[in-house]
């Protein structure tokens, strides 16, 4: 019998390691995918650290990862218009009659050598993308695409604050530039990540600690508040910290994952100059596909954004280092 590497989780217990387990074998209508690339979100780490877990099926042992490319390595019955050796990325969220289902938290991920997926899942990158890029579109650039888009509504001209500008937030901002939202400010209390987001096209970069920061947010905008903010830090307090600043019917889109509670302090405000509280999970099938043209027509760079190529035999210290912002890494990027 094959075996392969998988980094797994159990989440009844916690218990997070790397297992020999036999390689998969795709069923109809699946693919297996040998990995080349697979990016470490920080949503692992907060599975990892059982600040956030599965809705359901709490007690399922899991393959992590949800950023994955690679190549086609065997078709399963009833697969169609894919051939071994086809370079693709794979979308992270399933649809399903009962919902919506997350590679690495639902069914296995892609922190292995092999991951076995249906067909529907697979977008295919050309031979100038590497794999290390293509394996963040997913959810690294397409969840803050598609909360920009979608949840959101941005229109050009429309200021928008991006709180928390890592692995999802520093995309954010190079999204915004491109649609045209100005001013783009990102709010970040990491020096280097406020000089990686002015680099990444942000009109500014503010400290949410510092004692002048809502008159400095008011002052960058010509008195005026944001008319989006974006949470994509996911500790408690920032949504607090964002409402005052929205303008009249401005949006707060909710995408970090804390866990945690907050409070509306102001409701006659909210009802007043009509905010909108909107929480955004994901992307849709065909925001991957845009990305990936995209940074095809070179409209969005992501050559800046793989902090470091780490082996797959070593995701816990990646896991580690992303935990405690060790080098302020934006993508670090496991390779079996």
């Amino acid at each position: 019998m094959h075996t392969m590497r998988a980094w797994k989780i159990d989440f009844r217990t916690g218990k997070f390691a790397i297992q020999e387990v036999p390689v998969p074998h795709p069923g109809p209508g699946e693919v297996r995918i040998k990995v080349r690339a697979a990016g470490v979100c920080l949503s692992d780490v907060h599975l990892v650290d059982r600040l956030i877990g599965p809705m359901r099926n709490t007690n399922a042992v899991r393959t992590l990862g949800h950023e994955v490319a690679g190549t086609v390595d065997a078709l399963g019955p009833l697969v169609n218009g894919w051939t071994e050796g086809d370079r693709v990325t794979l979308q992270a969220i399933i649809a399903r009659a009962g919902g919506t289902e997350t590679m690495g938290l639902d069914y296995d991920g892609g922190w292995a050598d092999y991951v076995v997926v249906p067909q529907q899942v697979l977008v295919s990158i050309p031979d100038d993308l590497p794999f290390d890029q293509a394996c963040i579109i997913p959810d690294a650039v397409s969840t803050p695409w598609a909360a920009i888009c979608n949840t959101a509504k941005v229109q050009a001209g429309e200021s928008a604050a991006v709180w928390g500008v890592g692995g999802l937030g520093i995309h954010a901002v190079q999204l915004l530039r491109m649609i045209g939202a100005s001013p783009i400010i990102a709010v970040d209390p990491l020096p280097s990540a406020r000089e990686q987001a002015v680099s990444r096209g942000a009109d500014a970069a503010l400290d949410p600690a510092a004692p002048d920061f809502a008159d400095r947010i008011r002052e960058l905008n010509g008195g005026r508040g944001i008319d989006v903010g974006f949470n994509f830090a996911g500790f408690p307090g920032i949504d607090e910290q964002i409402l005052p600043l929205l303008n009249r019917h401005g949006r707060l889109i909710i995408t970090g994952l804390s866990g945690k509670p907050f409070t509306v302090e102001n409701s006659t405000a909210l009802v007043r100059y009509q905010y909108k509280i909107l929480g955004h999970y994901g992307y849709l099938p065909p925001h991957v596909e845009e990305l990936v043209r995209l940074v095809g027509w070179n409209r969005i760079d992501l050559s800046g954004s793989i902090s470091d190529h780490i082996p797959l035999e070593q995701a816990d210290d990646a896991v580690r280092r992303l935990r405690d912002k060790i080098g302020d890494p934006i993508r670090l990027v496991l390779i079996p």
